[in-house]
């Protein structure tokens, strides 16, 4: 079951190798993975100014493939790059089985990442709340619950996993089910929690890669965690991935342009748009001259 908040989906990724050494692992990232990962990372980080001088990041360490990368990706851009900044890892346990814990913290061990363990009791509160779909409602607990941390130890940012797949995957949600055209932005300032913003430099690379990092490390990552009973979740995440598979069976390159699309919004061809709470239609600004 997944919560969509420090990345995407719940299978159990079986490691193809043994297990690598945390130096393996790094000089990987740096190599092996330079192209599908290391360079998109950058890209990303560059092009959105995520990580600027002077700031103290917070990570949010579900365990999961997504997040563990995450760490060790700006671990190793604090190690070798320009910028000087600090790094704070979150890792929260919302009410996690004693299996669960014991695997994100050996798994953060191995890879030298010092994380900041806290406890919630947000699974055992959406459990009794939510009835239905209680994953959009965990993320938003779990997001807020992040933040809080994030600000009482001093961050200016929080880092998530969302990748490239979770970027496309919302987008397309938003079209079919909340009918607007909506993504998940690569930096967002909060609402709620001043001075905060959220980033994620993951947005340019794809789950496939992801995985294939994970696996070739030896890790056993875990899933989300939930113990809310699986029958709870909704599927219009699976759905958009299952669409998207398809669709580029005809056009291999439909990822990419749905991608694409949120960087290059025509507003002359737009019935109606919104920023912040003034809406606006286009009759407002047409002109017969």
């Amino acid at each position: 079951m997944s919560h969509g908040l420090m990345g995407s989906g719940c299978e159990l990724i079986l490691p193809d190798t043994p297990l690598k050494s945390r130096e393996e692992i790094e000089r990987s990232l740096i190599k092996k993975f330079r192209k599908p990962i290391w360079t998109k990372f950058i890209k990303a980080v560059k092009e959105f100014k995520l990580v600027e001088e002077g700031d103290r990041i917070g990570i949010g360490v579900s365990g999961g493939k997504d997040s563990l990368m995450l760490c060790k990706l700006l671990q190793e851009l604090q190690k070798h790059g320009d910028v000087k900044f600090e790094i704070e890892y979150l890792a929260m346990d919302p009410g996690y089985l004693p299996i669960n814990e014991q695997m994100i913290k050996e798994n953060c061990a191995h890879l030298g990442i010092p994380i900041t363990y806290f406890e919630s009791k947000i699974f055992e509160v959406v459990d009794k709340i939510s009835n239905d779909y209680p994953c959009y409602l965990c993320a938003k607990m779990r997001r807020g619950t992040l933040y809080a941390k994030a600000q009482e130890l001093g961050c200016n940012k929080l880092a998530l996993g969302h990748h490239f797949d979770d970027v496309i995957e919302t987008q397309l949600m938003n079209i079919f089910y909340a009918g607007m055209t909506k993504t998940m932005m690569p930096r967002l300032k909060s609402d709620n929690f001043k001075g905060l913003e959220l980033i994620r430099p993951l947005y340019y690379v794809h789950e496939a890669d992801i995985k294939h990092f994970i696996s070739y490390t030896g890790l056993t990552p875990m899933n989300c965690g939930c113990v809310v009973a699986a029958k709870k979740t909704s599927s219009k995440r699976r759905e958009m991935k299952e669409l998207i598979a398809t669709m580029k069976k005809i056009h291999p390159d439909v990822d990419k342009c749905i991608l694409q699309s949120a960087h290059n919004v025509q507003l002359d061809c737009i019935v109606g748009w919104q920023k912040g709470d003034k809406k606006t239609h286009f009759l407002e600004e047409y002109s017969l001259d």
